[in-house]
């Protein structure tokens, strides 16, 4: 595909388009061999060539990936992000450019459609083919037996980062990596990050800054907005608060599209006939929000929220702080998890939360079971059935009051997907990884075990809001209530200030909004999370205005 789509990938700006850079940038002259961005290190600087030739490289391959002459670009999404860059460029031949920074760049992105268009395309395009082609520039050297090699590896796919991975159990280069860098099997996984760092079991924050993703936060400078949380309504909130101008920060603690990035499929929402992945969906959304200026940290944690003044701090997990004027809340929901004995011991190692490529590679073609009766299971039992069996687990009789009528016409035509109603697991067993699973048929109260080894838990939903401290009224289940779902009562308790009411949306605490599946009473679905965010933006502006 990408090679068909080179025309787009790698684009030559017109004689106008060049000359609506010029405005904004410097000409510069380079001469032949001389480096104008390394791989690995920051990158922040794009470059138009006027006259020569530039090329990209992988610093270790002789080909060049590309050839830029008149009119050519440099840079794909890290230049939006502040990252490091994936490639190395230099000078081919004597050489002038054009040279523009990062903050004028988003300029012209938002300012003009037609070349800001041209140059998102190129920069996604460029983006996806570099993970296509992998990168030795980050190599992950671990174990399918090892649960933080799949939290790894999930980190850095959901986060579109290129990356090789070697296997220590099937890869014969494995033990001379490690020996290389003097490491062993026992530190597996092993980072080697920017082909310098070594980093053996790192977290996700510190795999991310070793990447250098996370701007520097400035503890003193206020938001506008300060969105906790990158699923669709968060995104949504950001893409619409930056492109109207308020300065906006995106607090994630794990990877752009919350629950609904892990989707396999989503073939409900607004414009996506064919459907698109949850991913695909994230990294468009995401894009978006870079486009018009959004400041995103990932991975950081919201720790505390500190509500008795205005602006207010929210305190993160590494002890970093930010002020804000106003807050949309989007952590989302986590999966719930069933009270079993051995649950822990296996997650990662036979239980998993998402269904993606990666997690469907460790299952081969063995036998799985989906455990819920929603959406995402009934996506996740599809998706998994192209190749394996799969058990659809459900404690409900049905699967008409939870699912969209046309997941559950495609379980039913679906001839490798079992559907097993009023039932529940109760004991997973095995050594070192899940290797038998027992239900409970509760309609007949047999017990039968199953020498299945692969369980995708995708039931109910556990609000992320410890984080709050009481500082926002919620239910008894833990999710934010706002609006009008708040009672006078609640308001009086936490001594609401204003005379009007909170608005759509807003919580007990003025400026501070809720939207998506953390709040109380929402529509579980994609599309209106997107439409909360979008909304909420509205009302964050009659918020900075009073």
């Amino acid at each position: 595909m990408i090679d068909d789509r080179r025309a787009e990938t790698f684009p030559a700006l017109t004689e106008h388009e060049i000359d609506l850079v010029r405005e904004v940038s410097h000409e510069r002259a380079v001469h032949a061999g001389e480096i104008l961005f390394e791989q690995g290190e920051p990158t922040s600087r794009l470059f138009v060539v006027l006259d020569g030739e530039l090329e990209i490289v992988n610093r270790h391959d002789l080909e060049p990936i590309a050839i830029y002459t008149h009119g050519s670009f440099t840079g794909e999404m890290a230049l939006l992000s502040g990252g490091h860059a994936l490639v190395q460029c230099r000078a081919r031949t004597t050489a002038l450019v054009l040279e523009l920074d990062r903050r004028s760049l988003r300029g012209v992105v938002s300012g003009h459609a037609e070349l800001g268009d041209k140059l998102m395309r190129a920069f996604i395009l460029r983006r996806m083919m570099l993970v296509t082609m992998g990168s030795d520039e980050v190599v992950l050297v671990g174990s399918r037996h090892s649960a933080d090699t799949l939290r790894v590896q999930q980190f850095l796919t959901r986060n579109a980062h290129p990356h090789m991975t070697i296997d220590v159990e099937s890869d014969p280069t494995a033990q001379g990596l490690l020996d290389q860098f003097n490491v062993g099997i026992a530190d597996v996984p092993v980072v080697i990050c920017l082909g310098r760092n070594v980093l053996k079991n790192p977290t996700n924050e510190q795999l991310a800054d070793c990447l250098g993703w996370t701007p520097t936060l400035d503890a003193a400078k206020v938001r506008d907005v300060v969105v906790i949380g990158a699923g669709p309504g968060g995104l949504a909130a950001a893409i619409y608060a930056a492109s109207e101008g308020l300065d906006v920060l995106v607090i994630e603690s794990t990877a752009p599209g919350g629950q609904a990035g892990s989707s396999s499929r989503i073939e409900n929402y607004l414009g996506f006939p064919m459907g698109i992945s949850g991913q695909e969906l994230a990294d468009r959304a995401f894009s978006q929000a870079e486009k018009f200026g959004t400041d995103i940290a990932i991975p950081r944690t919201a720790r505390r929220l500190e509500c008795d003044k205005r602006p207010y701090r929210i305190v993160l997990a590494n002890q970093q702080s930010v002020l804000a004027r106003t807050i949309v809340i989007a952590t989302g929901a986590r999966y719930h998890k069933p009270e079993l004995a051995s649950l822990g011991r296996f997650e990662n190692l036979g239980v998993y939360y998402t269904a993606t490529a990666i997690e469907a590679k460790l299952c081969g073609r063995e036998e799985v079971i989906v455990v819920g009766g929603a959406n995402s299971a009934g996506q996740a039992a599809v998706f998994l059935s192209n190749a394996r069996k799969v058990h659809m687990v459900v404690r409900g009789k049905t699967l008409s009051d939870t699912m969209s009528r046309y997941l559950i016409r495609r379980i039913e035509e679906t001839p490798t997907i079992e559907l097993h109603v009023e039932t529940e697991i109760v004991e997973l067993a095995g050594e070192r990884e899940l290797e038998q699973v027992t239900w409970l048929d509760k309609r007949t109260g047999e017990h039968t075990t199953h020498p299945i080894g692969h369980v995708f838990m995708m039931t109910g939903a556990s609000p992320n809001t410890e984080w709050l401290d009481r500082c926002v009224a919620i239910d008894a289940k833990g999710f934010v209530k706002a609006g009008t779902d708040i009672t006078a009562e609640e308001l009086a308790a936490r001594s609401w200030p204003l005379a009007r009411a909170p608005f759509l949306f807003e919580t007990s605490l003025p400026g501070v909004f809720a939207v998506g599946d953390v709040r109380s009473n929402s529509v579980k679905r994609v599309a209106s999370a997107v439409g909360e965010g979008s909304i909420c933006i509205q009302l964050v502006h009659k918020v900075l205005s009073e």
